[in-house]
C-alpha cells in the first residue's frame, strides 16, 4: 500500500496557512484561503481542482517563483524565499531550448551548476537513458514528437538531481495513449528514484494511478476540500485502474470535483 498518511518528524514540505491575494482593491482575486499541507519525503502528492482553484499558484509558491499573502512554506524546515536547484520544476509544455540538441538540453543543468562538460554529458545520457531517448541525443526538440519533449523535460528536471520535483500538467496536451505510457513511465521512475513529487493533474484517473496521497481542493478560493491515500501507485500492473477499488475511489473524487467544477462555473456565471 501507499506511504502513511504522515510520517514522524519534520515532513519535506509544509504549507503554514498558506494564502496567496492577486491585486488590491475591488478588483482582488482571492486565489488561495489559508492551507495547511504536509509532504512526506518521497510521497507522491497529486493535487485535484477545478480550473482557476490555485492548484498553480499552490506549486507556485513552493517553487519560489510566486510568494505568499499571508503565511509560509517550509522545505526541510527552512522557508522557502525564492527558485532552489532543489526544486525541480516541469510544466506543461517542456519549454526546451530549441536551438540544442537533446543532450545539450539535459546537460545545461548539471553544466550551469559547474560541472565539466564530460561530467554534464555523462549526467545527461544517464538521465536519457532512463527516459528511453538515448537514441534520439543527437536531434533537436523540433524533430520529436510531444510526449518525447516531456521526456526530455523530465529528463532534464532529473539532471539536476533535485530532491523535490514539481509537475504542472506535465502531460496535458498529450494524447490519450501517449499520456497512459508516460503515466507509466514517471512511476517507473518515481519507484527508482523515490523524489518527492508534486504534481497537479486535472485528471483523476492519473492521480489515483501515481499518487500516494491526493489532495483535493475547492473552487478558488482554493482551499482543501478532502484527501485520500490510494495504495496503486506502489503496483507496477496497469491494469490496477480496473480494479473494483480504483473504480470506487474515482466515483467519491469525481462527485467532490463535480461540487466544485458546478461551483466554479457559478462564479464566472456571476462575474
Amino acid at each position: 500500500m501507499g506511504l502513511p498518511p504522515q510520517q514522524a518528524g519534520t515532513p519535506k514540505v509544509r504549507f503554514e496557512e498558506v494564502s496567496k491575494r492577486f491585486g488590491d482593491g475591488p478588483d482582488a482575486v482571492q486565489a488561495l484561503e489559508p492551507i495547511t499541507l504536509d509532504i512526506a519525503e518521497g510521497a507522491f502528492t497529486c493535487l485535484l481542482g477545478p480550473s482557476g482553484c490555485g492548484k498553480s499558484t499552490l506549486l507556485n509558491i513552493l517553487a519560489g517563483f510566486e510568494q505568499p499573502t499571508a503565511g509560509r512554506v517550509l522545505m526541510d524546515g527552512q522557508p522557502v524565499r525564492g527558485p532552489d536547484p532543489r526544486r525541480g520544476v516541469v510544466f506543461q509544455q517542456g519549454a526546451l531550448f530549441t536551438w540544442m540538441r537533446v543532450i545539450d538540453n539535459v546537460a545545461f543543468g548539471p553544466l550551469a551548476t559547474g560541472k565539466s562538460a564530460a561530467e554534464a554529458t555523462r549526467i545527461a545520457s544517464q538521465y536519457l537513458e532512463m527516459v528511453g531517448l538515448t537514441s534520439f541525443a543527437r536531434r533537436y526538440p523540433y524533430e520529436l514528437s510531444g510526449g518525447m519533449q516531456q521526456r526530455v523535460g523530465i529528463a532534464r528536471a532529473l539532471a539536476n538531481s533535485p530532491e523535490i520535483l514539481l509537475m504542472d500538467e506535465p502531460f496535458a496536451a498529450l494524447d490519450a495513449q501517449t499520456r497512459e505510457l508516460l503515466q507509466e513511465e514517471i512511476k517507473r521512475i518515481w519507484h527508482e528514484t523515490r523524489k518527492t513529487v508534486l504534481w497537479i493533474t486535472h485528471s483523476i484517473d492519473e492521480a489515483l494511478f501515481l499518487a500516494t496521497e491526493i489532495v483535493v481542493m475547492s473552487a478558488r478560493p482554493g482551499r482543501i476540500k478532502a484527501k485520500f491515500h490510494p495504495g496503486f501507485a506502489q503496483s507496477d500492473d496497469p491494469a490496477v485502474v480496473a480494479s473494483a477499488e480504483f473504480a470506487r475511489m474515482k466515483a467519491e473524487i469525481f462527485g467532490l470535483l463535480r461540487e466544485e467544477a458546478l461551483a466554479a462555473q457559478h462564479q464566472e456565471a456571476q462575474r
